[in-house]
């Protein structure tokens, strides 16, 4: 071969050698430079683990901070498949079992046992296959951890081995452990130097008397959001009750924990730490809820009935101090949600029939059309004008003004009701809060219905309580107008905010929109409303030994599919105690009561009702009696019938 072509051919080579090494220090100029980041998070990616801390969701409480709702921090156990088969992962487990069964390892330093598992790491990675390491490894996983997690070893060996062998490279093997227990596993985990695992934190809320208050408190479900990572991550969200009302205060902000399951040089994990939420303490006395709840549940039974609700207000405040509806549902089980979802005294629409007598009555003696004593000719039982027929239960004559609410006359409440004229009257029952939402913090409330169509048969029905649709509610809050002495004040459920060392954020005062009635007409009608529960009245089984009681009667016939079904009544008692100064308010209602044993009327079914709830909220509330003791005798159930 000549010179020149062997200096050609050597000239080729050292090109190709050139430009090749020339692409290979551009690609790690790119790699080191304009890539690194990329590449950077893609190593970081195969160590790195984002896991969510949530932010417990706050507590609520009653007035006297009895736990009713609180959260449940619960751990996951879950296998990462891939490092658990990793022997570079795995040995320092291995190395540390040696390690530590070594003559003096109790008397090291910190240091000092560093090297000596690192001395024993390189060891056994020279001595020892690798599918011998990752063995000795799950064996030192099996023997640490199955006692704690309360398996048998064969068992948590099958656990961790079932899944893996099915191709699967990540999976829980314990789910839902509490708190105190993941806490003492996850340092098992870590003084063992065990790998491969991960915990993963949920949160349960949990309800410490979960059939009590049910429709007050509600409850939560799941709602997806986006974490860490772009990762979906489920939170606690109120659906119901207080739960759904107050969530702005009662949830609480996740936070991140970016931790590595391998130490990489120069990176270390970092923390966002969790917010967690407000706690909501509620005006509900849970022993006067627990008494209403057993009252009721007992009268239902009593009385054959599926549907009622009680509802308790301090008059003065606004405070709901015990509400109950039935059907209701477990809250921890969700037992009984779908046919008791509804709260139905906060929700559930009806015709008042005569405890809405009130209303004319009160309209007219605020504007002074009337007073106590003025007389009322009743017809005798039908009155008629015209189209216009309104029949009575009893043919009553010439009743006082006082006298027709404790008869109940349906001639006496329109003919009061018409001294005010329509207009009037329809101001005073949106004065008193009908046909408009109370605005309690509570998801859901209905607004019921009354209006003045300007029709004189639809005004005559409204009169004594039909025509119009209202709520417990309203009726409860109606009533605390005339106990508190005029004012309407806006029923609260909630006393105030409160952060998890006990600093008050915000207080719920009471707030009183507007006064409907004039003290001394709201006097006038307590007096009045007493003797509805004396003898001749509608309601004598509402009454309470040791006190007066005052409060009305209401029945009405139940509209099934927008037609009456005769035979079939809503019943109810609207009452307070004591009667000159009323501490609270109290409204049962029964729907569609189907007992034979009695007539199923207000002063029959829910005043009795009534009767048992107020006498142990008195002695519950500390009440002085106001009235001497008398002899229990049996009571007439004359005088109690009413349409």
């Amino acid at each position: 071969m000549s010179s020149r072509a062997f200096q050609l051919r050597c000239l080729l080579l050292c090109s190709v050698l050139v430009t090749g090494l020339s692409l290979l220090s551009v690609r790690l100029i790119q790699i080191q430079i304009w890539d690194r980041k990329k590449y950077a998070e893609r190593a970081r990616a195969a160590y790195d683990r984002s896991e969510v801390l949530p932010g417990l969701r706050g507590k609520i409480v009653d007035r006297h901070d009895e736990v009713l709702a609180k959260s449940i921090a619960l751990s996951t156990v879950m296998v990462d498949a891939k490092l658990l088969d990793d022997p570079v992962v795995v040995v320092r487990a291995v190395a540390y079992e040696r390690a530590s069964s070594e003559p003096g390892w109790d008397e090291l330093d910190e240091n000092e046992r560093g090297r000596m598992l690192k001395a024993y790491r390189s060891m056994i990675l020279e001595e020892e296959p690798p599918e011998v390491i990752v063995s000795k490894h799950l064996a030192r996983v099996v023997e640490t951890l199955a006692r704690p997690l309360g398996l048998r070893r064969d068992e948590l060996r099958s656990r961790i081995e079932g899944p893996k062998g099915k191709g699967r490279l990540y999976y829980a093997i314990a789910k839902d452990l509490p708190e105190d227990d993941a806490d003492r596993l996850r340092a098992l985990i870590e003084e063992n130097h065990l790998k491969g695992f991960r915990f993963e934190n949920s949160i349960r809320r949990w309800y410490t008397s979960p059939e009590l208050a049910t429709h007050v408190i509600g409850y939560t479900g799941e709602e997806k959001t986006e974490g860490p990572k772009g990762k979906p991550v489920f939170r606690q969200a109120g659906k119901f009750g207080v739960e759904a009302a107050m969530d702005e205060y009662l949830r609480g902000q996740d936070g991140v924990w970016d931790h590595l399951n391998l130490p990489m040089p120069g990176e270390e994990g970092s923390m966002i730490p969790p917010v967690h939420g407000l706690n909501v303490r509620l005006t509900l006395d849970m022993g006067m809820q627990a008494i209403v709840e057993e009252e009721l549940d007992a009268g239902l039974g009593e009385f054959v009935s599926t549907r009622g609700c009680v509802v308790v207000l301090d008059p003065k405040t606004g405070e709901l101090l015990a509400m109950a509806s039935r059907p209701h549902f477990n809250l921890n089980l969700k037992q009984g949600l779908q046919e008791g979802a509804m709260n139905y005294a906060l929700q559930g629409i009806y015709e008042p029939g005569s405890t809405f007598k009130v209303v004319g009555a009160a309209g007219a003696l605020n504007e002074g059309l009337v007073s106590p004593q003025t007389m009322i000719f009743c017809h005798n039982g039908l009155y008629v004008e015209g189209k216009l027929r309104i029949p009575d239960h009893h043919p009553y004559g010439m009743l006082s003004v006082s006298d027709v609410l404790k008869k109940s006359s349906n001639p006496g409440a329109f003919k009061i009701a018409r001294q005010l004229g329509g207009d009037r009257f329809f101001r005073y029952a949106h004065e008193f809060g009908f046909g408009s939402e109370t605005g309690i913090l509570l998801s859901g409330e209905s607004s019921g219905i009354v209006r003045n169509t300007g029709n004189l048969i639809d005004f005559s029905r409204a009169s004594y309580g039909y025509a119009l649709n209202v709520t417990p509610l309203q009726i409860a809050t109606a009533y605390a107008v005339i106990a508190n002495g005029g004012e309407w004040v806006r029923p609260r459920v909630v006393r105030s905010i409160v952060a998890g060392d006990g600093t008050v954020i915000e207080r719920f005062k009471p707030e009183v929109e507007r006064r409907v009635l004039k003290e001394r007409v709201a006097r006038q009608l307590r007096e009045a409303l007493t003797t509805v529960t004396e003898e001749g009245g509608t309601a004598t089984r509402a009454a309470v030994p040791g006190f007066k009681v005052a409060g009305k009667t209401g029945t009405a016939v139940r509209i099934v599919n927008g037609a009456y079904q005769h035979g079939h009544y809503t019943v109810s008692f609207a009452g307070m105690m004591p009667a000159e100064d009323p501490a609270f308010v109290c409204l049962v209602v029964v729907d569609d009561p189907l007992t034979t044993e009695v007539s199923r009327y207000g002063g029959t079914v829910a005043a009795p009702i009534f009767s048992k709830i107020a006498g142990r909220l008195a002695t519950h509330m500390n009440l002085t009696p106001t009235e001497p003791l008398e002899d229990e005798e049996e009571t007439s159930l004359a005088g109690t019938e009413e349409p």
